[in-house]
């Protein structure tokens, strides 16, 4: 049975990594830190089902600021480093596509250094690119590097993730969408934007290996 895809691109943080309860719990202490709003438990529930655009219009978070937060917050992933773990059924999932002969990279706004820690040596020797340290908005052009050094084509890749961004970025390179359930965003909200795929549970992304 041929292939549907032969290259798998992945986000990290609520995708791979079960890190959302993390980024929750953390959200006020980085506002109070950088000067954005906090907020309640209910305006968080409500912020799950918003693009990451009206997101950020919400926090009141300035354009110049996301990237001195996003230092801040692989630093602080960093120190509890611990606290994070892979989404049970993850293991299996890298090893299923490497038995599988596929590509297996990831894009993330988290560092390198915490990426390869909370995989575990093994997992990390499965990925042929890790490119690390995107900006909330740009994702598009590492997808696009991140294809162009594997030797798939764009038709041949699918980019997964949890957050709308995710599913924008990799339609705009002509890359297929996929969208995880577990993560982030509501599956309300990414089924609006129309990804390719809709994840509910990891063996089905390997299906399309």
């Amino acid at each position: 049975m041929s292939s549907t895809y032969k290259h798998f691109i992945f986000d990290f943080d609520g995708t791979l990594a079960d890190s959302v309860d993390w980024v929750i719990r953390t959200l006020n202490d980085v506002a109070a830190h950088h000067g954005f709003r906090s907020v309640n438990e209910d305006e968080i529930q409500m912020l799950r089902g918003r693009p990451n655009r009206e997101i950020v219009k919400f926090l009141g978070v300035p354009a110049w600021k996301v990237p001195l937060i996003a230092t801040d917050m692989r630093a602080r992933i960093a120190a509890d480093i611990e606290q994070i773990k892979l989404f049970p059924g993850t293991d299996q999932l890298l090893a299923d596509l490497e038995a599988r002969g596929s590509r297996i990279a990831v894009v993330t706004s988290n560092s390198e250094a915490n990426v390869r820690r909370i995989l575990g040596a093994r997992n990390s020797e499965r990925f042929h690119r890790f490119e690390c340290g995107a900006s909330i908005f740009g994702k598009a052009r590492r997808f696009r590097r991140v294809i162009q050094d594997s030797g798939v084509s764009a038709a041949e890749t699918i980019c997964i993730g949890d957050e709308t961004r995710d599913i924008d970025a990799a339609k705009s390179i002509g890359a297929a969408s996929g969208a995880v359930s577990w993560g982030y965003a509501t599956p309300d909200v990414l089924a609006a934007h129309q990804p390719d795929h809709l994840f509910e549970q990891m063996a089905a992304i390997v299906e399309l290996a």
